[in-house]
């Protein structure tokens, strides 16, 4: 079913790929003898004379689209490089257009014609692409038509397949679980992506989800001979076995190829942000900070004054936070809580609601009643702003933990300390405090990972509606 639903998204584009082309044809004829946009016409020829040419140029786009798969959808590919091939594809079916009516001559032709149909039929399909991405992440973040997987492993190369299949729903898998090596250090506390068994139990579970379609086995290097039974027993099954190399036991994104003299070499990066780009970041959030400056000082000195009618006490809460390579800063929030608030966590370590090292509780009885309200709203946070501007923390990025918390941690947790702590971030965008702990490193580690300006303005147009309706706050 699902295949035949990526089939039918495939057949849709194509059609509506002809109609836009066709469109875009009808319209650059408007702006070169309608509107004459650039140089005036001599004199207007009718539409009726271009009919010909219109069908013809179709034809060799959808020769060109072929050839260059433009109509074969990539999962996880970047829009821009979408778009490359989509105008390389077209541009090659302007210049054989160009070059048949070189040798045709036909009465009425005209050379910028044939460039104003090349801007709008990229300008069109590129449109039309960005809405087709819109609509098919909006689908598999509901599981309409998303692929069903299983990931096998949860070393490192099983951890980077589910943080890239937490943070990117809109790659069309949706996974119904795990599996690990029955090792404990391995088993990583998943809720959205549970613990299905040991690999040797993969039989049983092929059996047990007919609806399953993919299989990606991420062990180590060292376990080619499991990795061979593994696919043969996915083969067996008619299920698609996917091998995730191990190279290091690294995400891809660490590995680094280059060339010394014919020679390939393969070297690691760090877990970290280059100079370049953390000075780009560090640029982004003192420009955000200045445009929401007189915005965030009046939604302040509102929050402020209703916590002290409410209550009695500070407005602030002061908090040692770690950040950035294990450094301790002091983090300051909108108290939303009673005085004696952390006297009585001990107390209601039993209601906690977390998994890890996180203490959790939906319906804490330590907030006030201005303190639930902000809470809900994400209020209680406007004041990080400064820490922002003190260089402590940045708009996006982790959550800075407590020292408790990093006290116990796992190796692999460390590794979202790299770079500064966030006042929202990728896994607050992705179910905030419905998530396990380990759900929000891996989404941590998978944004240090691929991090981009783009991706921290995506993060923070996402966080709007998540704050206002409050969506996993508590």
């Amino acid at each position: 079913m699902r295949r035949l639903t990526h089939r039918a998204v495939r057949n849709l584009t194509v059609v509506i790929d002809l109609v836009l082309i066709n469109l875009a044809f009808a319209f650059a004829y408007l702006v070169r003898y309608r509107f004459q946009w650039l140089l005036p016409a001599a004199f207007i020829d009718p539409y009726s004379s271009y009919v010909g040419q219109q069908i013809l140029l179709t034809l060799l786009l959808a020769v060109t689209y072929t050839q260059n798969r433009v109509w074969t959808r990539r999962r996880g590919e970047f829009l821009i490089d979408e778009v490359s091939r989509l105008g390389y594809a077209t541009a090659a079916g302007i210049a054989l257009m160009m070059a048949i009516t070189f040798f045709v001559r036909p009465l009425a032709f005209s050379r910028l014609l044939l460039v104003w149909a090349f801007f709008f039929i990229v300008l069109f399909l590129t449109i039309a692409r960005v809405l087709r991405r819109t609509m098919l992440t909006l689908l598999y973040g509901r599981g309409i038509g998303a692929d069903w997987v299983l990931v096998v492993g949860s070393g490192e190369v099983g951890r980077s397949v589910i943080r890239t299949l937490l943070a990117r729903p809109d790659l069309g898998y949706r996974a119904i679980g795990y599996v690990d090596d029955g090792h404990p250090n391995n088993n990583i506390g998943l809720e959205r992506i549970p613990r299905l068994g040991e690999w040797h139990t993969l039989e049983t579970i092929l059996q047990a989800h007919p609806h399953l379609d993919t299989v990606f086995i991420a062990l180590p290097g060292d376990a080619h001979q499991r990795i061979m039974e593994l696919v043969r027993v996915c083969q067996h099954y008619g299920k698609r076995a996917r091998v995730v190399p191990d190279l290091f036991e690294l995400s891809l994104n660490r590995v680094e190829f280059s060339n010394m003299g014919g020679l390939p070499v393969l070297s690691v990066r760090d877990v970290r942000l280059s100079r370049l780009n953390q000075a780009s970041k560090r640029l982004l959030d003192l420009t955000l900070l200045v445009v929401a400056a007189i915005p965030a000082v009046l939604v302040t000195a509102v929050v402020a004054l209703a916590i002290k009618l409410d209550t009695k006490g500070p407005v602030f809460f002061v908090q040692e936070r770690i950040g950035q390579h294990g450094r301790p800063f002091k983090m300051i929030k909108f108290r939303s809580m009673v005085l004696n608030a952390e006297d009585q966590k001990e107390a209601l370590r039993a209601m906690n609601e977390a998994s890890g090292p996180i203490f959790k509780i939906r319906n804490d009885p330590r907030l006030t009643r201005v303190g639930r309200l902000i809470r809900r709203l994400s209020l209680d946070e406007l004041p990080q702003l400064l820490n922002v501007l003190k260089g402590e923390m940045s708009l996006v990025g982790p959550r800075p933990p407590l020292a408790e918390e990093v006290a116990q941690y796992q190796s692999w947790h460390r590794q979202r300390l790299e770079v500064r702590g966030g006042i929202t971030g990728l896994w607050q965008v992705s179910g905030r405090s419905d998530l396990t702990f380990d759900e929000q490193c891996l989404l941590d580690i998978y944004y240090i990972e691929n991090w981009s300006l783009s991706l921290d303005l995506r993060i923070m147009l996402q966080t709007i509606p998540f704050a206002l309706f409050g969506r996993g706050a508590y």
